[in-house]
């Protein structure tokens, strides 16, 4: 396809790609499944080789949150019969942490319920943090714990975080559908603030909440213009007792194409397969390592993931390798910010994303803006030499109808695959790790 031989070599230049291309991607057919996850594959091996980070949740604070967002199962109102529990202590947190680095995971990352943590919270996290990395030299440490105030993520870099999440979730236009207690200003402006703090910003999306192909890529490009350094890609966990719990609109192959186009639209960046990945891609789980280089090791905030050693039995048989703490994640042009092209990542400015224009899964905020202009794939519909954009379009155009297919191949949903977290953090039952 003339369309993935382009998307592949704008990949390997770290240049955008249009929306209507980003939009062409979704709207593939299953029987040009294999040749999309090919395609992006290439662009992944270039910047990541074979290497699959893996990283770990620990919820050191479950459930009650005043937030109303319609997804979670820890939000207010939510009849989910999940754990609840009240902050962890340090030495609590860097047990469960501890399980989790065991097990191979490089990263560790802290969340908490909650629109926001006061003072005396950030104080509390700084603790387990500094207890975290006393115990597990080399591992990074991420924090989840909702929109920030001013100084705290400073406060938080100094107790030796590494990065910070937060995530858009969705698109600008359809956040006040999921949410009403903030909006997505909020989110973009806390990333904002874990960015010029110095921390690494980790932020990302959740797919299947009734959200269209436009929605998903203007997500993605707007995340693509904040430029985290981490990408988490969610799928919707339905947990009955929750607004969407009937919201079953995934095939395995949709989420296939979307962990397509993320990478295609962030070539360079940490994409991270995060929570629903059992429920939606259920067996072809291994076909999406070829398109993100991370994931979660085990269980999710609320809910069970696959077991710690069939995640690992995974990465080896599909031929990746677990990445060491001794490996630096991101290629070299994104830590030392010698970025001569316009891509994803260009941290010493003049691309798209730089710093100077400017946290479900690692988060339940929810992890685990910026503008659309100016740069081919704008709203004006993409410009540059961008190809046969007629033929894209009509493509994009097809997409609507296999979408509406996708949905109703997969109405009938999955409930029996989704299972509350009962062991590991806030229980007495060993991890799974």
């Amino acid at each position: 396809m003339d369309l993935l031989k382009t998307l592949v070599d704008k990949g390997l230049r770290r240049e955008l790609p249009t929306r209507d291309e980003a939009l062409a991607v979704l709207a593939t057919s299953d029987d040009e499944l294999l040749d999309v996850v090919a395609a992006a594959g290439r662009v992944r091996r270039q910047w990541f080789g074979r290497r699959v980070k893996l990283n770990y949740l620990v919820n050191l604070k479950s459930g009650l949150c005043p937030e109303d967002c319609s997804y979670c199962s820890q939000r207010l109102g939510s009849k989910a019969d999940i754990l609840k529990y009240t902050w962890l202590k340090p030495d609590e947190a860097a047990a469960a942490a501890g399980a989790g680095v065991a097990g191979g995971a490089k990263r560790v990352c802290l969340v908490a319920s909650g629109r926001g943590p006061t003072d005396r919270d950030v104080d509390r996290v700084s603790k387990t943090i500094e207890a975290i990395k006393e115990q597990n030299e080399g591992v990074e440490v991420c924090a989840c714990l909702g929109l920030l105030s001013d100084g705290q993520a400073d406060r938080l870099r100094a107790a030796g975080a590494d990065a910070y999440n937060h995530n858009l979730n969705t698109s600008e236009a359809t956040y006040g559908d999921i949410c009403s207690t903030h909006d997505f200003s909020d989110r973009v402006e806390t990333v904002k603030q874990a960015q010029a703090a110095g921390l690494s910003a980790c932020s990302g999306l959740i797919a299947g909440m009734g959200e269209s192909d436009a929605d998903l890529v203007d997500v993605v490009f707007a995340l693509r213009e904040m430029d985290p350094d981490s990408v988490p890609v969610n799928f919707l966990i339905p947990f009955e007792g929750t607004p969407l719990a009937e919201k079953w609109s995934l095939t395995p192959q949709r989420c296939l194409r979307i962990l397509a186009m993320v990478r295609f639209v962030c070539p360079d960046v940490e994409v991270r397969l995060a929570g629903g990945r059992e429920i939606h891609l259920r067996t072809l789980q291994p076909l999406a390592l070829h398109l993100v280089n991370s994931i979660f090791l085990g269980d999710y905030l609320t809910s069970e993931g696959q077991a710690g050693k069939a995640d690992l039995d995974m990465i080896a048989d599909a031929g990746f390798e677990v990445e060491g703490t001794g490996t630096t994640t991101l290629p070299e042009h994104r830590v030392n910010g010698t970025d001569a092209a316009s891509g994803c990542g260009a941290h010493a400015g003049g691309g798209c994303g730089a710093h100077a224009e400017d946290g479900g899964v690692c988060g339940s905020h929810a992890e685990d803006g910026g503008s659309h202009g100016g740069v081919c794939g704008s709203h004006g519909g993409g410009r540059g030499t961008c190809g046969d954009q007629e033929r894209v379009a009509a493509s994009a155009g097809e997409g609507t109808a296999s979408g509406a297919d996708a949905a109703e191949k997969a109405s009938a949903g999955r409930p029996d695959l989704v299972a509350v977290r009962r062991r590991g953090a806030g229980t007495d039952l060993a991890p799974n790790a």
